[in-house]
């Protein structure tokens, strides 16, 4: 059985971001990057996904409009990263890299024997 995580807000936010480096995508799309990339570890629920699209949306770290897939006959709604959304990003990763490395240096220690 595989382990499913939630993903904290701020998290969220950030992998969305990071998502949409690669060119527009609407918010299914989105979330199955993530989970696929993830080897299905984080799993992108709708309660979750929608409402963070709408509030980086508000922030302008991002854009949507309504489009038809290239693929199929039928709209949806692709979601595109801003010139700020790229420098917030830049923001975010620094600060997650710091995150991390915060967390390491409690969880192993310098000079510690595993």
């Amino acid at each position: 059985m595989q382990h499913r995580a939630n993903v904290l807000q701020g998290t969220l936010d950030m992998l969305i971001l990071r998502t949409l480096v690669y060119g527009a995508a609407h918010g299914r799309e989105i979330g199955k990057y993530i989970q696929r990339t993830t080897n299905d570890f984080l799993q992108m629920q709708h309660g979750s996904l929608y409402p963070a699209l709408h509030r980086l949306e508000k922030k302008g770290w991002i854009v949507s409009k309504w489009e038809t897939a290239p693929d199929r006959n039928r709209e949806f709604k692709y979601y595109r990263l801003t010139e700020k959304g790229k420098k917030q990003l830049v923001i975010e990763e620094s600060q997650w890299k710091q995150m991390a490395e915060a967390v390491a240096r409690v969880m192993w220690p310098a000079g510690e024997e595993s």
